[in-house]
């Protein structure tokens, strides 16, 4: 008579796998948007100077952009 393996005898070799966790947490997701947020929203502003500017970076624009940016309360 042959013998042949049933399922209940294997249940003890099947492996669980376990549900990953979030890397990150809410906070650090909402931090992270909040920041995208802000540098979208500043090349915005520097495209926009830029076009208005005759599309060029130079160094004069460079320098107008940062003074813009660092003293902006938008941004």
């Amino acid at each position: 008579m042959a013998y042949a393996r049933s399922a209940d005898e294997l249940h003890q070799f099947v492996a669980k796998a376990a549900r990953p966790k979030s890397a990150r947490g809410l906070f650090q997701r909402l931090f992270d948007s909040m920041v995208e947020a802000r540098r979208r929203s500043a090349e915005r502003e520097i495209a926009l100077f830029l076009r208005d500017r005759g599309g060029y970076l130079t160094d004069d624009a460079e320098r107008e952009i940062e003074r813009i940016l660092s003293s902006s309360s938008r941004l």
